[in-house]
């Protein structure tokens, strides 16, 4: 059966200092390496976890910083439009106010002409007048007569010809 020799302690032995020396120059050192191996994975996952933190961070202020600039911008827009539409109805008023007075200017010249034509129609008529009355009456009226049928006859011109017209 067994047979229980010296050389079979001495194996067993051997066997055990084997052991011993492996445990000793291989197993702790690569018991180390893992565990370094073990605590630089676990570092890196720390620091990834961070980093999207981190990077969470950035994306909000972003988008915060996004949406106050577009803010702002749309604020500039509008106060824009105000002001261009301020400014087009202070120009549209000053425009409107030049074509009133032109207008204005204008009525007077018409006024002042009409007035003018009027003034020389009514010399010319007395004009005429005098000559077909001198003409017809050849002397037998006196020169307060003639003045008198002359401004009846100025202001029945005015009434028919001219109108009740302001001059």
């Amino acid at each position: 059966m067994i047979d229980l020799n010296m050389t079979l302690v001495a194996q067993i032995l051997n066997f055990l200092i084997l052991v011993l020396l492996l445990w000793y120059f291989c197993y702790k050192p690569v018991k180390g390496m893992l565990q370094k191996r073990s605590d630089r994975i676990a570092e890196s996952l720390n620091k990834a976890d961070a980093d999207v933190a981190e990077a969470d961070k950035l994306l909000a202020d972003y988008k915060a910083k996004l949406a106050e600039a577009n803010k702002k911008a749309e604020e500039i827009r509008l106060r824009a439009e105000k002001e261009a539409a301020a400014y087009a109805e202070q120009r549209k008023q000053e425009a409107d106010a030049k074509v009133a007075a032109r207008l204005k200017e204008a009525e007077a010249q018409i006024a002042s002409d009409r007035a003018k034509a009027v003034e020389q129609l009514k010399g010319e008529v007395v004009t005429l007048s005098l000559a077909a009355a001198g003409k017809i009456l050849a002397k037998n009226i006196d020169k307060d007569d003639n003045a008198q049928l002359i401004d009846e006859f100025v202001a029945k011109l005015d009434k028919d010809k001219i109108g009740d017209l302001p001059c």
